[in-house]
């Protein structure tokens, strides 16, 4: 009996990943519980398990492939009793040009996964179908586009096939055009899609784009068209936490140093107990009131961003969340978060103070309901008691979805948050 092993679904927002590396090969015999393969998501790699046993009889998705589809199938076994398939089906790979006399390759059948398959360059006439951009390009290199196998829709030619094409013995002249400089290596391209008519394809290069800026990107654009936002921002004295801040590190175990952004994130927790209307998120059902404070905080790695999530923060002690912070901040920089760490928060917190950034308005994680941007502490001059005097201040701003937090549940969760801020010792009562 033959058995499909299908791409998982490692989250339950994941809706394709990159399949990494094949920890066995065709003819290997597997066990249930055997490590078979390494998934990218677009937050971390992960380990994926064989659930049945039997005999590696095809692996279709060569390892480095990306974008894989979720439930897509990406290998076969044989299992025990049942005689290995005559032939394997077609592996996935992507669609490669061909030289013009060769035939077009037969339809995928087998494959899990299905890719356009290259067509002959559509003609009309003399006309032959290209994107502006390929045809720019076979210009200054002296390619015939008619002897070009077209991968685009329809058959259409676009740079992928310009690119993987030889000069030919019949070139298109023109002296008055010189070739365009080679592109750089390492995985930098010129964009087919960016309009040609602004930008000469020798004065730029794009890096594609990963598994993790893809989704940032996309979720990112859907909270921000379908959420509305509205800022509110507020100074804070920290002279107060900074002095706590000195006093518990001096006391504290070996090995224990508490940080400004695990004050914050305490802070930020015990609020949302104080005002427990603000720690909401929007459904179509209702206003979903999160019983505990489960702080998501912002970690930039390399490709993009991730939140790792500080659970029930509102119940830790200061050393707990920073050893806690400190772990899952390594763990989100070498990709090996779980999706449950980063997944889940009622809350988000993203500081770029020590960027030296004075005030940013970040956009909503959805479906939390508020996120609040923390600027750079620096020293500033206040008034108090009617005398000017300096201070070390703090800007931050909380965004808000106007559909869950209105602006007077906005206003008194910061009104909570600044009075744990500036006397950190309320956070013990």
């Amino acid at each position: 009996m033959t058995i499909q092993i299908l791409m998982p679904a490692l989250s339950p927002t994941m809706e394709e990943g990159t399949l990494a590396k094949w920890m066995i090969k065709t003819g290997d015999a597997i066990k249930a519980g055997q490590v078979i393969a390494e998934i990218e998501t677009d937050k971390a790699t992960m380990e994926v398990e064989a659930v049945d046993e039997g005999v590696v009889s095809a692996i279709l998705v060569p390892a480095g492939t990306a974008g894989v589809k979720v439930n897509a199938v990406i290998a076969e076994i044989v299992g025990e009793g049942a005689a290995p398939a005559p032939k394997a089906p077609a592996p996935f790979a992507a669609p490669a040009p061909l030289p013009a006399a060769a035939p077009a390759p037969a339809a995928m059948t087998a494959a899990p996964i299905q890719l356009p398959t290259p067509m002959a360059a559509a003609a009309s006439g003399d006309r032959v179908k290209a994107s502006p951009l390929a045809k720019r390009i076979a210009k200054s290199r002296g390619i015939d586009l008619s002897g070009l196998v077209g991968s685009g829709p329809n058959g259409r030619i676009i740079l992928r096939d310009v690119e993987n094409a030889k000069p030919g013995a019949s070139p298109v002249r023109s002296p008055a055009s010189a070739p365009a400089p080679a592109l750089p290596a390492g995985g930098l391209i010129a964009p087919a899609s960016l309009d040609q008519r602004i930008y000469s394809p020798d004065r730029f290069m794009v890096k594609p784009l990963d598994g993790m800026r893809r989704t940032v990107a996309k979720r990112l654009t859907e909270s921000f068209m379908q959420v509305p936002h509205f800022p509110l921002t507020l100074d804070l004295v920290i002279d107060g936490l900074l002095a706590a801040r000195a006093r518990i590190n001096a006391g504290a175990p070996e090995g224990v140093k508490v940080s400004v952004n695990d004050l914050l994130i305490k802070a930020s927790a015990m609020a949302l107990k104080a005002v427990p209307d603000a720690n909401a998120s929007y459904t179509d059902d209702g206003v979903i009131l999160h019983r505990h404070a489960d702080v998501a905080v912002a970690v930039a790695i390399e490709g993009g961003l991730i939140t790792p999530v500080i659970f029930n923060a509102e119940s830790k002690g200061l050393a707990a969340i920073s050893a806690e912070m400190k772990d899952l901040a390594k763990r989100a920089r070498d990709r090996k978060l779980k999706p449950q760490e980063y997944q889940g928060g009622t809350f988000s917190l993203s500081n770029l103070g020590m960027f030296g950034i004075k005030a940013f308005a970040s956009i909503i994680n959805q479906p939390q309901g508020m996120i609040l941007s923390v600027g750079a502490g620096e020293e500033r001059p206040i008034v108090k008691n009617g005398q000017l005097a300096v201070a070390n201040v703090m800007t931050v701003t909380l965004t808000c979805d106007h559909r869950v937090v209105d602006g007077a549940i906005g206003a008194q969760w910061l009104a909570a948050f600044k009075t744990f801020v500036e006397a950190p010792e309320t956070m013990l009562l």
